[in-house]
C-alpha cells in the first residue's frame, strides 16, 4: 500500500524500468507500442493507490484521487483490465493485457508476472480472494480462485486453474484443477 511520496517514487521507478527500458523508451513513446500504454495504466494506477490513501490529508488530494480513479479506469477499460487499488505490492508486470479481472480483496506480493486473460478472485460461493507470495508468474489464462494461498516463487502454467492453497516456494502448478508438478529443488536436483 502507497502511503508516501517516497514509496510512490520507488514503486514508479522500479515499474518504469519494466515497462519501457531507457534504451528503448523515445522509439516507444514516438510509435505508441503497447509496452507505452500498459506503463500509462500502471503509472495510473499506482498515483491512484497514492492519492486514495491520502485523500483525506486536503481537498487537493481528494480531487487528484477522482481524477487519477477516472484515468485509471479509462485505459483499463481500452485495455481489458479490471483491478482495484491496493493489491499489488511493487513490480507489477503485464505481458498482455487482454481479459485480466483481479478481485479488490486480493493480495498480491512483490514481482508479480500476468501473461494475459488471467483471473485472481472469488470462487463466487463466498468472497475470500486468494493471497499470493512474491515472484509468482502467472502464464497466459492460468486463474486462481477463492481463499486460498500461493507461496513465493511459484509459477502456474498457461490455462491452469488453482483451486487449492500452495505452500511449496518455487513450485510449478498445472491443469484443472491445478496439482504442484515439480519445484525449483526438485528441477536442480535432476539437472545435476
Amino acid at each position: 500500500m502507497i502511503t508516501t511520496k517516497e514509496q510512490l517514487k520507488e514503486y514508479l521507478k522500479i515499474e518504469k524500468d519494466l515497462y519501457v527500458p531507457s534504451k528503448s523508451s523515445i522509439r516507444n513513446y514516438i510509435l505508441g507500442g503497447p509496452d507505452i500504454y500498459r506503463w500509462k495504466y500502471i503509472k495510473a494506477y499506482r498515483k491512484l493507490e497514492y492519492y486514495y490513501n491520502n485523500r483525506n490529508k486536503n481537498v487537493g488530494y481528494a480531487i487528484l484521487n477522482l481524477h487519477y480513479a477516472r484515468k485509471f479506469n479509462r485505459i483499463g477499460f481500452k485495455l481489458g483490465i479490471e483491478l482495484n487499488r491496493n493489491v499489488f505490492e511493487e513490480g507489477l508486470m503485464i505481458y498482455h493485457t487482454s481479459g485480466i479481472v483481479v478481485n479488490g480483496d486480493a493480495r498480491i506480493g512483490k514481482n508479480c508476472k500476468l501473461h494475459g486473460g488471467n483471473v485472481i478472485g472469488n470462487k463466487g460461493n463466498d468472497l475470500k480472494a486468494p493471497i499470493i507470495g512474491n515472484n509468482v508468474r502467472l502464464g497466459t489464462g492460468a486463474k486462481i480462485l477463492g481463499d486460498v494461498y500461493i507461496a513465493d516463487d511459484v509459477q502456474i502454467g498457461a490455462g491452469a486453474i488453482v483451486l487449492n492453497s500452495c505452500y511449496e516456494k518455487g513450485a510449478l502448478l498445472i491443469g484443472i484443477p491445478a496439482k504442484v508438478h515439480s519445484s525449483s529443488k526438485k528441477t536442480k536436483e535432476v539437472r545435476g
